[in-house]
């Protein structure tokens, strides 16, 4: 099955300047995906999508390809990325180039592995699924969570006050890390989330948002703590 990584870094980050190239524990963390995706020889082709000469030159350097700058469209505020993967998939045609499946890849997840990027992709073969997402699960129960209410607190879920922890099904979100997608499908849904998406879970701690620098300083502290060693 051809298969692409796609690397989707635009250039216009605001809450973080220059975020997607931004040293991470001594190199630019778009490096991180880049390498763990040549480094699982999962992929025929491991490019990087983006709209910035700067993230180009960088994403070359560590081997990634960047055989087209993105459209105006597609590095908007309003652009999904749907849409990017769309824009991509529409190029490589044009390229004389098609693909089976692709994983979506974000810049800054220097928590993505070779070796998950390994299992993701035998898990996702075997499964005969539509797609696969990586997903973490959250560390408190949201059916207990609350809500203010006239500025007082109530049970979002009264029903659950009283239910133990153990006993409430486990609930997980996505935690930003790759999405794994047959094309067939994802042309036809339109979506990273499909009907037959499966999971890759990912323990808490190799997993983390970053959207302001406090984030940042939490993801290089974890980074360093799982690396420890090595």
């Amino acid at each position: 099955m051809a298969s692409i990584a796609i690397i989707t870094a635009r250039g216009g980050s605001k809450r973080i300047p220059k975020k997607n190239i931004k040293e991470f524990c001594g190199r630019p963390i778009i490096a991180y995906s880049i390498e763990a995706a040549i480094n699982s020889n999962v992929f025929d082709e491991v490019m990087v999508s983006t709209d910035d000469e700067e993230i180009a030159r960088i994403a070359k350097e560590y081997g990634a390809k960047v055989p087209f700058l993105r459209s105006e469209e597609s590095a908007n505020d309003f652009a999904t990325t749907a849409d990017v993967i769309s824009e991509v998939l529409e190029e490589y045609e044009k390229l004389g180039r098609s693909f089976e499946s692709f994983t979506c890849i974000y810049p800054t997840a220097p928590f993505v592995t070779d070796r998950k990027l390994k299992e993701a992709s035998k898990l996702f073969l075997d499964s005969k699924s539509d797609g696969l997402m990586t997903v973490v699960p959250f560390s408190f129960p949201p059916q207990r969570g609350m809500v203010l209410n006239d500025g007082t607190l109530e049970y979002l879920h009264p029903e659950y006050e009283k239910s133990r922890s153990q006993d409430l099904p486990k609930i997980y979100h996505d935690c930003g890390q790759f999405y794994m997608c047959k094309v067939e499908s994802f042309l036809k849904f339109k979506s990273l989330v499909m009907p037959m998406t499966i999971p890759f879970v990912i323990r808490e701690e190799e997993a983390q948002d970053i959207d302001n620098l406090s984030d940042w300083v939490i993801a290089e502290c974890k980074y360093q703590a799982m690396n420890k060693g090595k």
